[in-house]
This record gives structure tokens, sequence and C-alpha cells, in this order.
């Protein structure tokens, strides 16, 4: 049982607060000390010690940022649903030396770049039979009938500790409840389940480390049809060579015919290496790696969604961690990167995400829609919370912190802008920059003290020189106890 547990997941080593001695497992080594200075200075450190703020480490390397920057978040499950890109994650804690996660976390966009805050859709207060200090870990969430079903790995405080739990919801974004009150299947191993329906309508759930399970789901996708099944293409087994290198995190879709089973390669670091098969269950061939392992980088979660005639692939690093501090935290940030197929359906591999391509933005923003104040594709100094007027609200957490929304077109010009506000002092400041935070300013809102931080006003102010297609550059130069809920162009 000792060395099944320390086989199960191949990181440093941790304890599950809470659950107890018996859930401390032992793993291969993480990021080397003697890397520390490599990591500094790939993520905007001087190798010293000392760090550049997250907007300077973003200018001195372009690759495929983190997509969100207000939380840590890994485990990426995208999914495409009425022409929106969801993308769910887990939340690594502030405070997360090894894995802390509580709750699992949701964004959207139709761009590619500019991502909304929909907040936490579910934590483990959602399964109050699981145990409840911490082990939310990697889910997915896939539509069928018109519900959103969510599936996502927990502890139990028995033996065996892995366990799979699935939710229902009417919307993407939740709220979802427990669908059974117990878990879908347990037992050692059963982490990373991944779900998808081929179109005989069948659906597979799979999920697994070090091993690849699968079971078929009923229609209803709450119950299993037949037995559970262990991949025999990627069984591991004592004294055999293993060609396929997996280890968690599957991925499984099919795209023109090929089946694919995308995963974290054998640990550590992981990278993203896939397989290709004629049916749903293999057999499956190792086809290479989308993403080579990187030792910049002890973990990975890959995602794979095409998306308005593109593709793209999801995974995490530790930037954000390693622009703060230089020492290995679990705190991870989820990226993307466009992935290309070669005409035999094969991935064309892609270099790791600070060398691969920040991804284009598809289309522009309608800066005279409403936009929710958590629309960002980059910001610093800025944390969100959920609003007293419902969604997600934004707030500074220090002077001249700001967030950036990316091709903004306001076509041949705007006049008026208008921000939802609320604040307990009366000194809050919003300047409006174009291209960069320190670029031309069309606009200043001035936020009045609205008596405190749920009494909700507007403020507007007017806009002058906004032409044409910019970044948008919302700088908080006033008090910190503002908070920012939506925004309009007229």
């Amino acid at each position: 049982m000792k060395a099944k547990r320390q086989i199960l997941l191949n990181r440093k080593e941790f304890l599950i607060a809470g659950v107890g001695a018996a859930a401390a497992i032992t793993c291969g080594p993480s990021v080397q000390a003697a890397d520390h200075t490599h990591l500094a200075r790939h993520w905007g450190g001087r190798g010293d010690g000392t760090y550049l703020n997250p907007m300077q480490a973003q200018h001195a390397n372009r690759g495929a940022k983190p997509i969100v920057q207000t939380r840590f978040t890994a485990d990426p499950a995208p999914l495409v649903h009425d022409g929106i890109v969801y993308l769910y994650t887990g939340h690594d804690e502030e405070d997360a030396y090894g894995f802390r996660m509580l709750n699992w976390l949701c964004y959207s966009t139709t761009d590619m770049v500019n991502w909304t805050d929909h907040g936490a859709f579910a934590s483990l207060k959602t399964f109050p039979w699981a145990e409840q200090n911490n082990g939310a870990w990697a889910s997915q969430v896939i539509a069928r009938n018109g519900k959103f079903y969510f599936y996502a790995a927990v502890f139990m405080k028995e033996r065996p500790q892995n366990a799979i739990a699935v939710a229902v919801a009417d919307k993407p974004t939740g709220p979802f409840t427990d669908a059974l009150g117990h878990p879908l299947v347990r037992g050692d191993g059963y982490i990373d389940p991944t779900v998808f329906i081929y179109d005989d309508g069948q659906a597979y759930l799979y999920w697994g480390n070090p091993n690849l399970w699968y079971a078929k789901l009923n229609k209803d996708m709450i119950s299993l049809s037949g037995e559970v099944v262990k991949d025999a293409s990627f069984a591991k087994a004592p004294g055999k060579l293993d060609p396929f290198h997996y280890q968690e995190g599957p991925w499984a879709y099919e795209r023109k015919g090929h089946y694919y089973m995308v995963y974290a390669s054998t640990c550590c670091p992981e990278g993203i290496a896939y397989a290709m098969g004629h049916s749903p269950t293999g057999p499956w061939k190792f086809k290479g790696y989308i993403m080579k392992p990187d030792r910049r980088s002890s973990g990975n979660h890959p995602g794979i969604i095409d998306y308005k005639g593109r593709s793209y692939v999801f995974g995490f690093d530790y930037e954000l961690n390693f622009a703060r501090t230089k020492k290995p935290r679990e705190r991870r940030s989820v990226c993307v990167a466009e992935i290309h197929y070669k005409p035999d359906g094969a991935i064309r591999e892609i270099p790791w995400w600070n060398e691969a391509k920040a991804v284009k933005q598809i289309g522009t923003l309608n800066p005279y829609a409403r936009t929710e104040a958590a629309t960002i594709c980059w910001s610093r100094g800025i944390q969100s919370e959920p609003s007293s007027q419902g969604g997600m609200c934004v707030y500074p957490t220090r002077v001249n912190a700001f967030i950036k929304v990316q091709g903004v077109n306001f076509s041949k010009g705007a006049k008026t802008f208008t921000a939802s506000v609320a604040s307990a002092a009366k000194d809050g400041k919003i300047e409006l920059r174009l291209d960069s935070p320190t670029g031309t300013v069309i606009g200043a809102c001035i936020a009045p003290d609205t008596g405190g931080a749920t009494k909700w006003t507007t403020a507007s102010c007017r806009v002058e020189h906004a032409a044409g297609v910019h970044d948008l550059y919302f700088v908080f130069t006033g008090a910190e106890s503002l908070k920012f809920d939506w925004w309009i162009f007229k």
C-alpha cells in the first residue's frame, strides 16, 4: 500500500491538511534548489532573490502568459458551449506550499484573450461527504441533455481516499448540486476525471494516476454502464518499458475520425504527451509530445478544444509564483497556446509556455456593450470577489494597479464612460489609458464615497481621443477601497 501511494502523485512531498498522516505522500523531486537561479531569471527575477513585478515580467517576455492573474489556477478544463469558451480550473490557495485546494473557478471568453471571471462555481461544500479541509483537485464540465455535469476528484477520510464526484447544473456557470450524495467511483489513484461523448452518443469517463482507467456512462451521466476497465495500452507493469510515459491528467476527444488521449507525461517534470487510436478505448499508439517536459514546472494538465476555426491546448506553469518568490510552491497558473495538426492527424509540437506564441485575439471587444469589470486580459495589483449585485467585481490592492482589456474597438470615437462603483472613501479614481498603463489618458472617472463597499452607484466622465482599435487600461490611482463592477462607453 505504501509503495502504491508513493506512485500515486509523483510530485513533491505534501500533506493534505486535516486528512491525517495517512495522506502524506512522498513523491519525486519537484523543481530542484539548483534551478532557483534559472527559474528566477526566467520569470522576471534577477537570480539574486529579487524579482521584477508581474507587469515588468510580462514585458520582458511575451509568451503564452497566464490567463488569470487575480488567483492561482490549475488543471484547466475548457468547454465550448453556444459560441463561448468556458474554462473551469482548480484553485491553488494564496497560502499554499503543497497542494491546498478548496474550490473550483470558472472563466469565459469569446476572443481567447479577454477572460471574464465568474468566481467559484463549486467547492468542497458541494460534496459534504468528502474531506472538507483540502482536496478540490482536477475536474471537468460537460454538457448533455440541457444540463451541465461536473466531475471532480475529491478526497475521502477513509481508504481508499481518492474518489470522483459528480454534480449537475442548469447553466455552465452553476450553481452545481451534488448528484449522488456519494462517489461515482472510488479507488487508489482515482483522480483527474475527463469525460467525452462520442458520435454514437456513448459517453466515457476516463481517469487515473499512474494508470489510466475508464468506464462507460449511462445517458443519465451520473451512473456507470458496465465495469471499470484498466486500459491495457497505458498499464504500468514492473520490469517493462513504459513507451507512453503516462502519469495523470487525461483528456479524451475525437477529431476528424481520429481518437486522441492527451495527458501529463511521466513526472517529474511533466510535459504534455498524447496517443492516438481508432476507437474511444484504443488500442492506443504513442505519438509523442505536444509540449516536452521542462524543469521550470514539476507538473502539467492538458485540455484541448477547437474554437472558431483554431485549435488550442491549455495547461499550466508556475510563472506567477516565481514572479513573487524563488521558492517552489504549488501555486500554478493556467496558460493557453494554439496548436496545429498534420495531415495525418498528428499534433505539431510546440515549445514550453514561455517560448510558445501568445494566442491571437479573435475579433475585437465592443466597448459600447456593458462589460464586466472582471473581464481581463492582464492585470497587476487586482483582486476579484463576489459582487453584492451578482457576478464578480474587482478592486485594487495598491495604488497604480491596473487592468488591461485587449483589442477594444472604439470605431469612430467614444464620448462618455460610465462605471458601476462602490467606495468607502471619496478619493477613488480610475484613469482610462490607451495601449499601456502610462499611455494616453482618454478620461478619468472619479468614484464618490458611496458609504460602503456594497453600496453601488454609477460614475461617468467625458472621453477624448478614443477612436479605432486600442488596448484599454484601467489604472487605479486613488483609494484602494474602490470596488468596480461593470463599465460601458457611449
